[in-house]
């Protein structure tokens, strides 16, 4: 079984590969949905700019393209959902902590961890500023902002150091993308255990509401 999902693993990454710049946008959006893919983003980038060096600019705006889209759909679903999207995902005390960055410099709530590499998460983020129901012009810009500064870095180093960098991927490709997998499936299992201790105390709390009415 293990075999199966990586050869489909690996059949998914070489499509994306083969897709270019459309494959960065659908990476894109995955990468920025409720089960985030740490570093996938970064690694394709880096490798369709080493393998075309002159398109490094494309690449690195369609990443920024593909991830604003993800982040936007993340940011209109907890929009939707209010504070219990974010608490969902995380504990209530770091929510709470993500609540007064927003309350004191939301712009930047967003640009820096947009701007920041794996493994720190950004989805948290988006979806604090969803549920805060933060102004989407200013939402889109700091993601637009903090996602552009990275990916254009990325593509770049991608197109500087070219030869290198696939001269690594074709020694190391295997081992890597068995990395990005594993961090992926942990990626979605910290999810689903966070969600469920969330439900359980959802359940909880409505017994006891029922309860103490019935009293």
């Amino acid at each position: 079984m293990p075999h199966l999902y990586l050869a489909l693993v690996v059949s998914t990454w070489h499509r994306l590969r083969h897709l270019g710049g459309v494959g960065l946008i659908l990476l894109g959006v995955a990468d920025n949905s409720a089960i985030p893919l740490p570093g996938s983003m970064d690694v394709l980038t880096i490798w369709l700019a080493a393998s075309n060096r002159h398109l490094w600019l494309y690449y690195a705006a369609m990443a920024l393209v593909g991830s604003v889209i993800g982040g936007y759909i993340t940011y209109m679903l907890a929009r939707k959902g209010g504070k219990p999207a974010l608490e969902r995902k995380i504990s209530k005390q770091r929510a709470e902590t993500i609540y007064k960055k927003f309350e004191r410099r939301g712009f930047w709530a967003v640009a820096v961890p947009a701007l920041l590499p794996p493994p720190f998460p950004i989805v948290p983020f988006l979806v604090a500023a969803g549920a805060m129901q933060y102004s989407r012009k200013k939402f889109l810009a700091a993601l637009s902002l903090g996602r552009g500064i990275r990916f254009t870095v990325v593509a770049g180093l991608g197109a500087l150091y070219g030869r290198h960098i696939i001269s690594f991927f074709s020694r190391y490709y295997q081992p890597a993308l068995i990395t990005l997998v594993a961090l992926a499936v942990l990626g979605g299992l910290l999810a689903l255990v966070k969600y469920m201790k969330y439900r359980r105390g959802e359940n909880a709390t409505r017994r006891g509401m029922a309860q103490h009415k019935a009293a």
